[in-house]
Parts: structure tokens; sequence; C-alpha cells
């Protein structure tokens, strides 16, 4: 061990003092370094994404773009591009749940060989605003109100709806914020989008609009909202958890780059503007190209030099890949790089191994707050002449804009094709699956519940009025309004002629599969051992995670009189926590597990989330205690091989209506 300078430290236990108990030296080198380094860890957190989680990996590209980008990361089939990706909540601070109500960040940093390019997404392709200058209004509303510090990591308060109900361009995204989209079971499970329209440049200088899309290769899952809030106290860290886990145990995530490539002719024929960051292309009407897959396979060896130091910057592009006029991008653009000179302490931020790029970097910027490189030479400026090896520009190589027309007058205006802010909202409510429509009434009624101002509640509702007035009818009937609703004026209606694209829905397009799931099983003593020998293989032959849940994590004595140890004390091993569970007790065991509240709050949750739920015939008497009606998903007596069959299919949607309130 060594002090900063490499001084070697003799003694890191003990303080150096005036005698054996005389007072601490102020001459203690080795004290004052380390208090003083520990006062200083903290830096600034992200006002917005504070709450994140990354890791390293790679792109592979498997087609092709040659003659549509330049950008050699697209150019060359095959090749493996590093990156770093993190994921994030945006209203929380870092000490929230990741299971919050919220859009979710999605951000790639790829280390190409021409630099880096930032792909700075979300989970959703739709913003809450049209221009950049309405940011921060929008976080400052969704944030803890300011007199009094709260709610935290979450929009269910008045200023957040306020806001919402008087800016009817954010309703598009609140249809999707409100949808299962903004509880994902995990960072694995969610889409990613690169939200705007941005353009690629080829060789010749002729450009083409691209849309960026992830697609996991485990498929779409989302959890419902009791288990958000119970996963949120049972694990806060069930995403970050999750992603490290699986990554350790060689299940890498995988996702597919999927672009929406068009022209000029099709951006002036589509039905809204491609320019504004609250509309989407559907893909039914342009569908997506693969051209690539992002692999994780590398978890941080330190969370702060790398996930916290991750410096992500909108600006970040490289030759081949361009921006666009939307106005929202134009202001991220300038947003990212300036947070960040305050978060990392100056300019010098790029030069952070995370973020320094992994090709050769030459430039003629000099000195700065924490400047790491040791510049040579008498030449910091250009042009030179009397140094032959300083930096030089390269007009063949370099980066360089599309060369777009421009003309018209200096104005502050929205322009009209942005003006439609309802119909697309009212296609994506009806391309959902009846139990995603029920969940997104749900979650209003939960939010605008939270609201103590009735005129913010019943303005918001005459907005829902505007997307269809069957939508605010059903959320004023779970609020309890009484009266006609009155839908705020309006300039454009939406439209009814839309329509619905089934790739906007989870479960339309959900895998049947268990591959990346995780299965729960409640034993006891007495439980029979070749039923949990079969249940644990089975799960693993599909790629899912086995997991025992015990009166006591040191386990159970098995039926053969073996010991198998738990994963889980009861207590500890909420049903939340997994996608499936099966109730394997033998009668000494339900006798036992009947006295505890644990044991059939977790049989019940797992049945009020609408999962799959196996059991042994001994095992009714708990079902009955915890509410359990016989459907389809509850397999009594069932064998391992039909319930992990069954489980693959997924959730159990139609007992939703037995266990809730629909409205």
């Amino acid at each position: 061990m060594t002090t900063q300078t490499g001084a070697i430290v003799a003694d890191d236990e003990n303080s150096l003092k005036a005698g054996e108990r005389g007072p601490a030296l102020l001459e203690d080198s080795v004290l004052l370094e380390k208090i003083q380094h520990f006062d200083h860890e903290r830096i600034p957190e992200r006002i917005v994404h504070a709450r994140g989680f990354g890791a390293h990996g790679y792109f592979e590209l498997t087609d092709s773009l040659k003659g549509i980008s330049r950008a050699g990361i697209f150019n060359e089939v095959g090749v493996q591009t590093p990156v770093f990706v993190r994921f994030s909540t945006v209203a929380g601070n870092k000490g929230s749940t990741d299971l919050a109500r919220d859009v979710r960040g999605f951000a790639v940093k790829f280390y190409t060989k021409e630099g880096n390019w930032d792909l700075v997404g979300n989970n959703i392709p739709v913003f809450f605003i049209q221009d950049a200058i309405k940011f921060p209004d929008l976080i400052h509303s969704a944030k803890p109100e300011p007199d009094r510090e709260f709610p935290q990591a979450q929009t269910a308060h008045d200023t957040f709806w306020d806001f919402a109900s008087l800016m009817p361009e954010s309703t598009h995204m609140l249809m999707w914020t409100m949808s299962d989209r903004a509880i994902p079971r995990s960072f694995r499970m969610m889409e990613g989008f690169g939200v705007h329209t941005y353009r690629f440049v080829n060789e010749k200088g002729a450009a083409t609009f691209v849309k960026f899309h992830w697609r996991p290769k485990l498929g779409m899952q989302s959890v419902v909202w009791d288990e958000a809030l119970k996963i949120s106290g049972a694990d806060p860290d069930f995403h970050r958890r999750d992603l490290w886990n699986s990554i350790n145990e060689g299940s890498f995530p995988e996702w597919e780059l999927g672009l929406q490539l068009f022209d000029e002719d099709f951006a002036n024929k589509f039905e809204f503007d491609v320019l504004d960051a609250t509309k989407l292309i559907p893909e039914e009407v342009l569908p997506l190209r693969i051209v690539g897959r992002l692999v994780l396979d590398r978890n941080v060896d330190n969370f702060f030099a790398e996930t916290e130091q991750a410096a992500f910057c909108v600006r970040n592009v490289v030759p081949g890949i361009d921006f666009t006029n939307d106005p929202l991008l134009q202001g991220r653009i300038f947003s990212y790089q300036d947070t960040q000179l305050i978060r990392l302490g100056g300019p010098n931020f790029q030069q952070i191994p995370i973020n320094a790029p992994q090709c050769p970097v030459m430039h003629l910027q000099r000195d700065g707050h924490m400047q790491m490189a040791v510049p040579t030479g008498r030449v910091n400026y250009s042009p030179s002449s009397l140094q032959a090896d300083s930096p030089r520009q390269d007009p063949q190589r370099g980066l360089t804009s599309f060369a777009e027309p421009l003309d018209g007058n200096k104005l502050r205006i929205r322009a009209e094709s942005f003006a439609d802010h309802f119909s697309q909202a009212r296609q994506f409510f009806y391309s959902q699956t009846e139990p995603e429509q029920n969940h997104i009434i749900s979650a209003f009624i939960f939010e605008l519940s939270k609201v103590e101002t009735k005129a913010v509640r019943e303005r918001m509702v005459g907005q829902l009025a505007n997307v269809d007035p069957e939508i605010a009818e059903r959320v004023a009937k779970g609020l309890g309004l009484q009266g006609k609703i009155q839908p705020v004026p309006t300039t454009v209606e939406a439209r009814t002629d839309l329509d619905p694209s089934p790739s906007l829905s989870i479960l339309a397009k959900a895998k049947e599969t268990l591959e990346g799931r995780k299965v729960g099983c409640l034993l006891a003593d007495g439980t029979d051992a070749n039923l949990i020998k079969a249940l644990k293989t089975g799960a693993e032959k599909r790629n899912a995670n086995f997991a025992v849940i015990a009166p006591k994590v040191g386990g159970a004595l098995m039926s053969n009189g073996k010991l198998v140890e738990g994963d889980f004390q009861l207590a500890g091993g909420s049903s939340v926590l997994f996608d499936a569970v099966f109730v394997a007790l033998s009668e000494d065991g339900v006798a036992m597990l009947l006295k505890e509240a644990a044991a059939v709050a977790w049989v019940h949750d797992a049945f009020s989330h609408c999962k799959v739920i196996g059991a042994t015939e001994a095992a009714r008497p708990l079902l009955d205690a915890a509410g359990v009606i016989s459907d389809e998903g509850v397999l009594l007596g069932a064998n391992a091989e039909e319930f992990l069959s069954r489980a693959a299919e997924g959730r159990v949607w139609q007992r939703e209506p037995k266990v809730r309130t629909i409205y």
C-alpha cells in the first residue's frame, strides 16, 4: 500500500499521535491524504439520468451500409467495435429505486476507429416536448417539488401533471410512460431508441434520414404496477443486480440494431413531421433493416471510475453520421457537453479512461483543469509552419456536415407541421392489447389520484378527451370525477383513421420463452427431492435461472433426507422477484407455512400478479389461504415439464379482472 505519491504506508490502522494517548498530529500526511480524498469522493450527480448502471461489450456489423454512410463502423461486416452502455432512470436521484415508473435511458458509447460516437437514447421512441427550450421546465416539474423536496423518483404529484396538462405536445409520451414500457422487467428485456431523426452521409455527400432501434434478443417483458412497488421494497437494485448477474453467469445480454432509412421524398409525404420528437414512424409503414448486434459481455471493474464518470455527449459523432434540424436534438447537442463540464471538473473529461477514444487523438487544445496529457513541442496553434508533425485538418476524411440548403427569417415559432398532438397518442393506445390498455388507464388513475389540485386532474382528463372520449371517461370514472368531461380546446383534432401498429405493443410480439427469466420454488421440510431436481434441470435446460426459497436460508430436508440449501429465506425472497413460481410442499411443509404470513403473501402476490403457479396437491391449503382461484395458470399437481412449458407462454392476463378492478 502506498500514498498517492507512491510512498509506502507502514501503518494504515492508526493515526500519528504525540504519545500513546496524546493528540493526533497535523503532520500525519497519510491521515491527511486519506481523509482529504474521502471528503472529496463525491462529484455532482447527473441532473437527469442520475441512477444508472453500465457494462462493456461490443457492436458487430452484420449488414454493410456502404453507399449510405461513410462511417467505418457501418461499412465492414464482422468487425467488432468496443462499446460501453449505460442504462438509467430519468427523474430520480442516485439513491432511488430501479423500478420507478419512468423513462429508461439507453446510452451507447461506440469506441470506433474514427473516434467516439455516442448514441444517447431512451427505451421509448418519442419524448415529452418538441423544443429543447422547454426541457428545464419539464424536468423541474417532474423532480421533487422545490418547497418540500418530495416525492422522489415519481411523477405522481401536482407540479408534473400541472405542466403536462398545459403541454398538449406531451400527450403521446404520456401514453408511453403510463404503459408497461415504463416499468420493464429487466434492462435486458427492453427496447432502445435514438428518439430523433438523424442523417447518414455517404462518400459523395448525399444524405439519408435514419432512426435507430435496439431490439432485445430475449424479447420484451414488463412487470405490473403493484409488483413494481413491491420489488422497490424487496430489492431496489433489481435491474442492476439482474444485469450484473447475467453477465457474470455468461448469459450475455444482446440486442439487434434496426434502422429506419428514408429519403426526403418519404419525409415530405409522411403524415407527420420527421423532425418532431413527439412522433414516430410505425414499423408497418417503414420496416426496420437489421444491420448489427450489440452484446454486453463484461461488467465494470469499478462503478465510480467507469459508470459514474462515463460522459455521454450527443454531439459526439463520427464522419458519416450527422444531425438534423430537430429543435429538441439541437438543444441536446449543447446540453450534454455543458453538464459534463461541471460534473467532471472541466474541459479534459474526455481524457478519463472510460471516455477516452481508442483511436489516435491529435489536437491543439491545451491546459485546463485536470489535464492528463503532456503535449510536447512549441506549436499549439493552427495554421503553423514550425513543426512538421503538428495536427493538420483533413478535408477528405474529416467530419463534415450535410450541405443542407437553408433559407428563412429568424423566428421564435413552432412549425405548423408539429401541431397534431393527439393522433399518434390515440394510435398508440389502440395498438395495445386489452390488458395493456387496462394498465395505461390504471396508471393514469393512480398518478392523477396523487394530484391534490382538482383543477389539474380535470384539465388532464380534458386533454385525454382530445385523444379519445372513451379513454377520458374511463380515467374519470376511476378518479370519481363528476359531471361532463370538458375537452381542452385544441387546434388539431385527433385522427381516427391511423391503422393500429402491433409493433408498439409488448404483448403482441412477446416471445414464448423462459430464457433469461427466473423461476422461484418454495419448499420446506419433506419436499419431494425428485421434483426439485426435475424443476431445476428443466429450468436450466431452458436457460432460465432456478432459485430455492426456504423458511430458513440454510435450507430444508428433502423427502430423501438430504439438505437443499436455500437461495433466499422466505421473507427475503418475495415472489415478486420471479417470473413464475412453484409451491413444492409436503403436507408437513404446508402445515408449517400456513402459520407464516410471508408464505401466504408469497403465493397471493404471485397469483395477483398473474404469474403461472405450479403446486403439489399437498400445497392446496396454502393456495386456498392465499385466495388462489383455479384457472389455466394454476397447475395443481403438475409435473415439472407441464409447469415450465406453461410458464414459457407468459403471464395469465385473463386472470387480471378477478384480482383488480378494471376501469
